[in-house]
């Protein structure tokens, strides 16, 4: 995993190992594509990580899926907390990569063992990934990570 050297907010960025955790953890991101008019969309999705990859799970009908078959670029942000001093998240960029079967109905395909399987654990809470022949796999291995966790800063001052 590459995260990028932030210039500013180096203080509040995520070690590795807080990433990992992070993005283990959470199970919503909002993936942004660019439409070939060259708008953006922004779409939440459920998603995996396998240490190395964000592993998206997309409806190969959707709006997203097609925008990515053309443009690959894409950025993901994964992101919680309420208050200000709770904030954190990351922001993955890159070119995403189509992998398996689309739409996915469960062929073989070892590449997709490791994601499917923590997928549907996390999702489902089951040990196998139930195939309904409408979504396919989409995996980002990102080019550049940016992260914040605004817990570092400390205890919010109060104001005099």
């Amino acid at each position: 995993m590459t995260a990028t050297e932030q210039r500013r907010g180096r203080k509040i960025m995520m070690t590795p190992g807080e990433l990992d955790e992070f993005l283990t953890s959470q199970r919503t991101c909002r993936v942004a594509t660019v439409s070939a008019g060259g708008a953006p969309h922004v779409s939440a999705l459920w998603f995996a990580w396998d240490g190395t990859s964000l592993w998206l799970y997309s409806v190969v009908r959707s709006r997203r899926w097609t925008q990515l078959r053309r443009d690959p670029r894409v950025a993901v942000v994964v992101d919680s907390g309420e208050e200000y001093d709770q904030l954190r998240g990351v922001e993955l960029s890159g070119r995403v990569e189509f992998v398996g079967e689309a739409p996915r109905i469960g062929e073989l395909c070892a590449e997709l063992d490791t994601a499917e399987t923590l997928f549907a654990r996390k999702n489902f809470g089951l040990d196998e990934m139930p195939h309904d022949g409408r979504h396919a796999w989409v995996r980002l291995t990102p080019e550049k990570i940016v992260s914040w966790d605004f817990r570092k800063l400390g205890a919010p001052r109060e104001q005099p």
